[in-house]
């Protein structure tokens, strides 16, 4: 196994052979490259159940701090259920249930679970009750078949269907006239165990048989009470929550149409029909949202969510039969992580920024970093990261980080960043995956230099192909757009007097 080496400094890194002898640190937060500020508030935003407004372009690494901002929080120590009503079945109870009594109730349900017996290992009136053994061969197969696949012979015998009892273990077997099909669902004795008479049930459990000793009956009794609660919000789930593009009913959570309306026997009640949205599955944890102005109007229900801490969840089809159904007072603590593009910031509810700063921080992301020795070997650790995370590539040399550097140069230089290195990671990661591709594809053990350039080449926007091969964009679209084309084309007129320094 390659021993892995912390690198914080360019001399670090050009001792190694590959970006696979690399440790990658342990902290999430520790694993976005630049962007200082922003890890800070993150970090602050975990301990202290703050929100974060992040601005800036797409690919700089926005997500990824929201992501490893959840991996520093607690892991959540409620779980939310919804319990039928019985007497208003239209407006069900809400249960939170700490951490403790849900262990508490998954042991109950282990215990309940009984022993799984291959069919030979239970009694032989036991497999022959419940299906499994043929009473005419005495061999083995499966309760759907009929007829004993071994004797051709009917499984059950059909002569005693007057004595519903016969004796089993030496105790009091119960059982039901024999059906149609071979043998019955479950069938129940009695044991004596140290001078103590106890019930046991036997059940098909697939291709095994199921035994229920007293313990496991007991249990079972104990968790009846759950029977009629549906699980909202889990205890063991995941902090993160990306609700980027959310519909409102995603976002807040609905109640699923019945078309039977909630009949009793024949539709579903309204309790197993309600459904947690985004907001309630965030709870103590991170809800993320990218590009939050295209919410719009739902920007107020989130508004309202973070001031509150609870959300009703409705139906939200007036057409559909949940319409009237309502629970009050959903847990929904969580902490928001929006982002935005500059341009987008207008868009943004001003009493939903105005609760961020309250309650939080807004910060401006970077797009590019000084070329420094230590930001270099962050390069080179980031390298590493993106190979680790697609696992489907090889490590690279160091000559091959070298030349990554390089690019990263050249497209922070493009955004007029100099003497820096280019934050646009996204991007960056697509070129390291481009260039692991080439060296799969040539069965290299690992990435080099040429992959790299090679990939650059490759990377290219289809606008910079475009302008290469006709010379602009608009001999480009004049070459690929016929006659007829044009004359339907608006867009087409529209960009054929546009200036080609526009896609440049």
């Amino acid at each position: 196994m390659t021993e892995k080496v912390a690198v914080n400094t360019w001399e670090d890194v050009v001792k190694l052979t590959s970006t696979e002898e690399i440790l990658i640190p342990q902290d999430p937060l520790d694993r976005v490259l630049g962007q200082e500020e922003a890890i800070e508030l993150a970090k602050i935003a975990a301990k202290q159940r703050r929100h974060l407004l992040l601005v800036g372009p797409p690919g700089t690494g926005k997500s990824m701090i929201a992501r490893a901002l959840s991996m520093n929080l607690p892991q959540p120590s409620q779980e939310i259920r919804v319990v039928k009503n019985p007497e208003n079945p239209e407006r069900p109870f809400l249960e939170v249930l700490d951490a403790e009594e849900v262990l508490k109730e998954e042991e109950i349900k282990a215990e309940s679970v009984g022993v799984l017996l291959d069919p030979p290992e239970a009694p032989n009136n036991v497999a022959e009750h419940l299906g499994y053994r043929c009473k005419n061969c005495g061999k083995y197969s499966l309760p759907s078949d009929l007829t004993c696949p071994h004797c051709n012979q009917t499984k059950m015998d059909m002569g005693n269907r007057s004595n519903p009892f016969q004796d089993l273990l030496g105790g009091v077997l119960e059982v039901a006239m024999p059906q149609a099909t071979a043998g019955k669902e479950k069938v129940h004795t009695t044991r004596s165990r140290n001078g103590v008479e106890e019930v046991v049930i036997f059940e098909r459990a697939g291709d095994k048989i199921r035994m229920l000793d007293q313990k496991a009956i007991d249990k079972r009794g104990e968790l009846q009470r759950t029977s009629s609660e549906k699980v909202l919000v889990k205890l063991r789930r995941d902090p993160f929550v990306l609700a980027t593009g959310a519909s409102e009913t995603e976002l807040l959570g609905d109640v699923r149409h019945d078309p039977y309306g909630g009949h009793e026997k024949l539709g579903s009640p309204a309790y197993e029909r309600i459904v947690a949205g985004s907001i309630h599955e965030a709870h103590e944890g991170v809800l993320f949202i990218d590009e939050i102005s295209h919410l719009k109007d739902l920007q107020r229900y989130i508004l309202t969510a973070m001031q509150e801490k609870v959300f009703p969840i409705v139906g939200r089809n007036p057409q559909s039969a949940g319409a009237s159904v309502k629970l009050e007072d959903v847990p929904c603590d969580f902490i928001l992580v929006a982002a935005c593009n500059i341009q987008d910031l207008e868009n943004i509810l001003s009493p939903l920024r105005s609760r961020i700063i309250g309650n939080g921080y807004e910060v401006l992301v970077d797009i590019a970093m000084p070329d420094t020795p230590h930001n270099r070997a962050r390069y080179a650790q980031f390298v590493a990261q993106e190979v680790n995370l697609d696992g489907n590539i090889p490590h690279a040399t160091i000559e091959a980080v070298e030349h990554i550097i390089a690019e990263g140069r050249l497209r922070a230089k493009a955004d007029n960043q100099i003497n820096s290195l280019t934050l646009r990671l996204r991007e960056m990661g697509g070129l390291i995956r481009a260039a692991g591709d080439l060296a799969v594809m040539e069965g290299a053990p690992l990435i080099t230099g040429d992959h790299i350039q090679k990939a650059i080449r490759r990377s290219r926007s289809v606008e910079e192909q475009i302008k290469e091969r006709y010379g602009s964009y608009n001999k480009g679209l004049s070459k690929d757009v016929s006659s007829a084309q044009k004359e339907r084309s608006s867009y087409y007129f529209q960009t054929e007097h546009m200036d080609d320094s526009m896609f440049s």
